[in-house]
């Protein structure tokens, strides 16, 4: 499994778009249901901090992931725009691959 984790600052003016559009029913996740692949994603919330976000993308791998980037392109770059103007910060914190152990 290849897993991608996000975090991001949102503007306290637009959380409620950001968690529409990032939740697990949200626009990008209807964008990467289109793409074989696509396991699952989820959105976060800080306790803490009432602008602080993470996302964590699930993928049956990476292939799968740069065949969707590919693929989706255009459409990933016009919704990508469109959620510009809701974050103050987003930072990719890394990607992921699950380690699985036989027992």
């Amino acid at each position: 499994m290849y897993i991608i984790i996000w975090e991001y600052q949102v503007k306290l003016e637009h959380v409620r778009k950001f968690e529409e559009i990032y939740s697990a029913s949200g626009a990008w996740a209807e964008l990467f249901k289109k793409a074989e692949g696509f396991v699952s994603t989820e959105l976060l919330h800080h306790t803490g901090y009432a602008d602080l976000y993470l996302t964590i993308d699930r993928w049956l791998s990476s292939d799968d992931y740069k065949v969707f980037l590919s693929r989706w392109q255009t459409e990933y770059a016009r919704l990508d725009a469109e959620c510009e103007g809701l974050t103050a910060n987003e930072t990719l914190l890394g990607t992921w691959e699950l380690i699985l152990t036989e027992t």
